[in-house]
Parts: structure tokens; C-alpha cells; sequence
């Protein structure tokens, strides 16, 4: 058990004190300064909960030590203390690491909605049918989830699978999750269009971006090209003969983005603005954190088979995630979005292990 003096225990008194020192200022404070100071008070809550916990088990288990010192202590009160001790002291290294977790800096994207992109990659139309698979896999998670989600953009290929996908999803924690799903995903199975019964492999490439808020990213208007024109060909929803499409380009880096969904030229522009933000404000976490966070074209690579984060293999009904050496045989669980959960829960695991080991705790 760890002593009433670690460097652990002088940190939880800092921020104990600081919990204290935030509750005297919000009492006094001027209207311009409370929201940054109920905010970080806020943002405490969590912590400050986990070290009472934390403490109430380890006061309970030294009270217990102290009696069991007493050597008038009867046999059958002293063997009820030693089992409930030990219960006691099981419980502390997960206490103890739950709020190491927690001490942890944050990643402001962590808490962000996110953009999530599919590209039908390697393979054809059978890529495309597979890039659809995703799309509905990521469309029923998040409806389990009971988050918010918004077709972007939907370009379909002429078998009604996807060459190109852009969702919104909102919520609760969306990007923590859904960041793990960024890379490059290989199907193998026998495709729709094979008349021999032979497997194909095939690939879809991921991309998840934290979605910016203007206060994230300012963009200047004179950094901005919109050329607007009539949409057409599939994936337009509502193709017209107006000039309802907008295409976005960003002058200083490039990024052109093209929405044709809506009718609305203004809603159309609106998208388009929303995905232009997140793909800025990816590129500017990239560049502050490349350990942690790799920017959007290192998340998609070349959509080549042998870039792969997961493999998805349909006649052994089995999906395998290569960063964790982890095997489901549970594919047709895991492709409607039942089943995801246990392969993203211990990519995040891995994910606070590294993050712990990193930060020598």
C-alpha cells in the first residue's frame, strides 16, 4: 500500500487545495472570470471523486491493519479482518489507476464530435460494397450509442456500394472512440460479382477527424475559393438543375472540398465549411502532437492491402485488429456494430496502458 507521503499523494493534495482554492474564488468572482474558473472546477469533479474513493479504501484497510495488531484480537474476528483486508488492498491498484488515468493530460479532441471519412480503397467494386459495409457498421454503432449522426456526403458506386463517404457524429466522447478506427481495413470474401466462388481481398480506408468549432479554427474569407456548380452523377441525393453544389478551397494549403447533398447552395456551403475546419484543425494537432495524434493522410495512407489496422475475414466469420494482435470470431456481430465495442474497448485499454508507461506511472 502506498505511504502517506509518495509523490502521488503530494500531487492529490495540490489538487485537493486547488479543488478548494476554485470553490473560494467562484463565491467571489466577477461575471467575466466565472465561467473559466466553473469550468476548471468542473473539470476537477471527476478526479476529486476518484481520490475519495481511493482514500476511503485505503483509511478503511489501515484502520483494519491497526486492530489486527492487537494481539487480544479473537481467531474468528481476526480471520473476517485479514479476508476483508485483502479484499481491500485488491481493490487499491485499480483506484490507484484510475486516477493516474485521470491525472494524465488531456486531449482537448477527446470530447469533440467527430468527422468520420470512408474510401472505397484497393479492389474495385468490391471495395465500394465493402466501404458500405462500414459505412452502415459506424451508422448502427452510433445508433446504439444513442449519438447524433449526419450523412456529409455520399458519392455511391453503380453496384450501390460507397466510393466515397463523410459522416457527422455527435455525442457523448464520440472521438475517443472512433479515433481508433482510422486506417486501413481488408475484406476478404467471396464478392458479388465472382461467379467461380473464389476470395477476394479487397480494402476501404477510415478517417476520423475531432470536428472544429470556429473558436477551434479561424478561417479567413480571403483564404477561401467557392466555386459553385450543379450537382450531378451518383451520390447526388437531390441532383437539379441549379447550381446548388459548392466546392471549398482552401488557398494556403490546398484542401478543396466538394458537397452536393442538399438543394440549398447555402447548406451545401455550410458542410462544406464544417469538414474544411475539422481537416484544419487535424492538421494543427498534428503538428503540435505527431506522437499522438498522425494527421489525415497518414490516416489513410494509400488504401493499399498491405496498410491494414483490421482484417475482416467473411467465410471464417472472423475479424482480426493487427495493433493488438486481437481475433474475433464474431465478424457478423462485429460488421453490424453489435459487436465493435469489444474490439475498440481494448484498443483504448492499450491505448491508457501506452499513455501510463509513457508518463512513468
Amino acid at each position: 500500500m502506498a505511504t502517506a507521503h509518495t509523490p502521488l499523494d503530494q500531487r492529490l493534495e495540490q489538487i485537493l487545495a486547488r479543488r478548494d482554492e476554485l470553490e473560494s474564488l467562484l463565491a467571489t468572482a466577477a461575471p467575466a472570470e466565472y465561467a473559466g474558473l466553473a469550468s476548471e472546477y468542473a473539470g476537477l469533479e471527476s478526479l476529486v471523486a476518484g481520490i475519495g474513493r481511493y482514500r476511503d479504501v485505503r483509511r478503511e484497510a489501515a484502520g483494519i491493519e491497526a486492530m489486527l495488531a492487537d494481539p487480544a484480537v479473537e481467531p474468528d474476528m481476526r480471520s473476517l479482518a485479514e479476508e476483508e483486508l485483502r479484499e481491500l488492498q485488491g481493490r487499491l491498484p485499480d483506484l490507484e489507476r484510475d486516477i493516474r488515468l485521470l491525472l494524465l493530460p488531456k486531449d482537448i479532441a477527446d470530447e469533440k464530435d467527430a468527422i468520420v471519412e470512408i474510401r472505397a480503397g484497393t479492389g474495385g467494386e468490391e471495395a465500394a460494397l465493402f466501404a458500405g459495409d462500414l459505412l452502415r457498421m459506424y451508422q448502427r454503432y452510433a445508433e446504439l450509442k444513442r449519438w447524433r449522426v449526419e450523412v456529409i456526403s455520399l458519392a455511391e458506386s453503380d453496384l450501390g456500394g460507397v466510393r466515397e463517404a463523410v459522416l457527422g457524429i455527435g455525442g457523448n466522447g464520440v472521438f475517443a472512440r472512433l479515433k481508433f478506427e482510422a486506417g486501413v481495413h481488408r475484406v476478404q470474401r467471396v464478392p458479388q460479382t465472382e461467379t467461380q466462388g473464389r476470395i477476394h481481398t479487397s480494402a476501404a480506408t477510415v478517417a476520423v477527424l475531432p470536428e472544429a468549432d470556429e473558436i477551434d479554427v479561424e478561417i479567413d474569407d480571403k483564404d477561401l475559393r467557392i466555386d459553385v456548380f450543379r450537382a450531378s452523377g451518383a451520390g447526388g441525393q437531390h441532383v437539379n438543375r441549379t447550381e446548388s453544389a459548392v466546392r471549398v478551397t482552401h488557398l494556403p494549403t490546398g484542401i478543396a472540398i466538394a458537397i452536393q447533398e442538399e438543394k440549398s447552395q447555402h447548406k451545401n456551403k455550410a458542410r462544406a465549411l464544417k469538414l474544411l475546419r475539422s481537416r484544419l484543425f487535424e492538421m494543427q494537432r498534428a503538428a503540435q502532437a505527431t506522437q499522438r495524434a498522425q494527421d489525415r493522410r497518414g490516416q489513410v495512407g494509400s488504401g493499399d492491402r498491405s496498410e491494414r489496422i483490421r482484417t475482416y475475414n467473411f467465410p471464417q466469420n472472423r475479424v482480426t485488429d493487427h495493433r493488438i494482435n486481437l481475433t474475433l470470431y464474431k465478424l457478423d456481430q462485429v460488421i453490424t456494430g453489435d459487436a465493435l465495442d469489444e474490439i475498440i474497448e481494448p484498443l483504448v485499454a492499450e491505448d491508457q496502458a501506452a499513455k501510463l508507461a509513457e508518463a512513468g506511472a
